[in-house]
């Protein structure tokens, strides 16, 4: 008979001829589900796991970090996301909860790039990320820019960062670099890159950039990161450390590890060439859908009534006939609709076929070389900012923050 164990419950663990210690936190299709002190998860049979003590307490706030004030300052906001978050010992998960101020804490290398003031206006993971919190975040940064600040890192979870990178991307023209960093890897794994990440994104936020960027591992080693285009960059992998790619557009630069030597490319927007202005106005009545083949054309009429839709269609960007009819009656109704294509790139060119004619003459925008996502948000901002369906238009297909470049590379 197997002993009863609470979650957060110290166990030892028989695996082979290896006795590990961990943390239990449940049971799952016959197995004891254990947090190693590795961090890692493992399944092991009832049987071979005992009970070694009750949950131990969370670290505390450990010792702070001495700043330097000759060096600039940054600021850190905090969203939350895997690059701050620690096992909770009550259960053995790893959960969202690290202030800005942990992460300096946690990554003592940072001190020695610039000196940090530090604000929280979120606590999530990023699939908890929302079009109002996306306008609370751009107002705080226009903040810490004007309070000074020689750049602004902020933390942010890895699965809707692209997403939250676009927004403040359109919301925002700053002067400094604003650099969205994550971790694909919790700090409690010896695999973690946070650490890298936090030290490379600082190195980027005191470097010559003037724009929005995400700012991740570049190969699967610590050597460098890649420094992306806000409104160019997407997560191609759930877990890999390399996860994030630009495309269409090579990387902005890279920051090297450990250094932190930064290098920019030509195309990179430079720090000082733009003015700090803000225009945080949303129209968040908008939504996306992918076209598949086969889809029922009633799907797309859940978006009556939707300000805007944007449609990840294929190839150079098209629907299926029933769904053209369905797509007209949305914009005879008033909707935006934008089309876009799930090819990664490439732009749309709705004048090829007969299917793209048709949804031109149904009224939908072509997208250019926009990623759907990018799209989405790019239609919140513009919606919220006019009505009026010719401005819409022109605003729609006018590369506003480096999301629709002029030229696609040859055989793309």
């Amino acid at each position: 008979m197997t002993e009863a164990l609470a979650a957060g419950d110290r166990v030892a663990c028989t695996v082979g001829s290896t006795e590990l210690g961990g943390t239990y936190i449940t049971d799952r299709d016959g197995m004891r589900v254990v947090k190693l002190d590795s961090g890692y998860n493992i399944g092991v049979h009832p049987g071979r796991v005992r009970f070694a003590g009750r949950p131990r307490a969370a670290p505390g706030p450990g010792i702070e970090v001495e700043q330097d004030r000759s060096l600039p300052e940054l600021a850190i906001i905090s969203t939350g996301g895997t690059i701050a978050s620690r096992i909770d010992y009550r259960t053995g998960a790893v959960t969202s909860q690290f202030t800005a101020a942990d992460i300096l804490r946690a990554i003592p290398d940072l001190a020695r790039i610039a000196r940090y003031r530090t604000r929280v206006i979120a606590t999530i993971l990023s699939e908890n990320m929302t079009p109002s919190l996306w306008q609370e975040l751009a107002r705080a940064v226009q903040d810490e820019i004007r309070a000074g600040a020689s750049g602004v890192i902020v933390t942010h979870g890895t699965d809707t960062m692209s997403f939250t990178a676009a927004a403040l991307a359109f919301m925002i023209s700053t002067p400094v670099p604003v650099v969205l960093v994550g971790s694909q890897r919790s700090a409690d794994r010896p695999s973690s890159d946070n650490a890298m990440n936090g030290v490379c994104a600082a190195s980027a936020a005191v470097s010559d950039l003037g724009e929005v960027v995400v700012v991740m591992h570049d190969t699967p080693s610590d050597d460098r990161c890649a420094i992306h285009r806000a409104t160019r960059v997407r997560k191609l992998h759930t877990s890999r450390r390399d996860a994030f790619a630009s495309v269409g557009l090579p990387p902005l630069g890279t920051v090297a590890y450990p250094d932190g030597g930064v290098e920019l490319g030509p195309g990179a927007v430079r720090r000082g060439a733009r003015p700090l202005e803000l225009d945080d106005r949303l129209e968040p009545n908008c939504g996306l859908v992918q076209f598949y083949p086969g889809m029922d054309p009633g799907i797309l009429d859940a978006f009556s009534g939707y300000a805007g839709v944007v449609v990840a269609g294929t190839g150079l960007g098209h629907v299926s006939t029933p769904c053209i009819d369905r797509l007209g009656a949305l914009t005879g109704d008033g909707t935006t609709v934008v089309m876009t294509s799930q090819c990664l790139d490439g732009r749309i060119c709705d004048r090829v076929y007969d299917t793209g004619r048709d949804l031109l003459a149904a009224g939908v925008l072509e997208g250019g070389t926009m990623l759907p996502e990018v799209g989405l948000v790019k239609l919140m901002c513009v919606l919220g900012r006019t009505r009026d369906p010719a401005e819409v238009a022109r605003l729609m297909q006018t590369d506003l923050a480096g999301e629709m470049p002029g030229r696609t590379p040859h055989g793309l």
